[in-house]
């Protein structure tokens, strides 16, 4: 059973896939006991779960919340506290993969919650999942996705200065890219994102890049509370930062490529 306050989108989803639509969540329907959610953010996840008549009031207990948004582990912590104290068991699982492994359901999830909630819940991931791993207790999913997103806008930024610098010695970027794919500095920017959505001019990997931003500073609240040194994804936020305000509308996160394109004056695109 599907809701999504796009009604239109909800009904395009069950006419191809045979779902079940929910015009309302309130009353939640009959016989519902497991809610997955997948929202921009953490705000909105509070909205959903917390408050008067919300659905945390409104599920049994014994029953499940599986929150596949990128959400703050902190806030996520609270939710599973409030969950756990009506009987309900709560997993944050975020996704990586892109829309690609998206359709394909070959998606990497990472699992925050207790060991019983985890295990009650794989069932269900594995059906979009292809790689599940469990990774601690509850906020722990959400930490690895952020992390896991630092360290990919971190991959794109310093491939856009590489093959900036490649450019002005007069190598041409696809052979520049051909180069780092066969070697030790090959990354899955390197080989998906550059080649489908950058040289390709489209910049359409599915991935906004406001939400890559709302997840480098969940990232970045994170090192910095740790008291951790990280002088180079530190830099990495910055300049997805300054590409964001660099763009006239909402962009795809790859622009981050762009950026560098008009910074230093080389184009990747073919």
């Amino acid at each position: 059973m599907v809701f999504d306050v796009n009604a239109e989108a909800a009904h395009r989803l069950a006419e191809s896939t045979g779902v079940t639509v929910a015009e309302t969540l309130d009353p939640l329907p009959d016989g519902v006991t497991t809610v997955i959610l997948m929202v921009p953010d953490s705000r909105i996840v509070e909205g959903l779960l917390t408050g008067p008549g919300a659905l945390l009031e409104r599920l049994p207990a014994g029953g499940l919340v599986i929150d596949m948004s990128s959400s703050e582990p902190s806030s996520t912590r609270r939710l599973a506290e409030l969950a756990a104290k009506r009987g309900i068991d709560y997993v944050d699982a975020p996704v990586s993969g892109g829309v690609p492994r998206a359709r394909t359901g070959e998606l990497a999830i990472m699992a925050g919650g207790d060991v019983t909630a985890v295990k009650r819940a794989k069932p269900l991931l594995g059906l979009i999942g292809a790689s599940i791993h469990h990774v601690g207790g509850p906020g722990a999913g959400d930490a690895a996705k952020a992390l896991n997103n630092l360290l990919s806008a971190t991959n794109i930024a310093a491939a856009a200065e590489i093959l900036s610098a490649a450019s002005r010695f007069g190598i041409e970027p696809a052979v520049m890219l051909a180069v780092i794919n066969a070697s030790t500095s090959r990354s899955q920017a390197s080989e998906f994102k550059y080649p489908r959505h950058v040289l390709s001019g489209k910049f359409d990997s599915g991935f906004a890049m406001d939400l890559m931003l709302k997840d480098l500073g969940i990232a970045r609240t994170l090192t910095s509370e740790t008291g951790l040194d990280t002088p180079v994804t530190d830099a990495a936020q910055v300049v997805a930062q300054s590409s964001r305000a660099y763009a006239d509308t909402p962009p795809d996160h790859t622009e981050i490529a762009r950026y560098y394109e008009a910074r230093n004056g080389v184009l990747f695109r073919e």
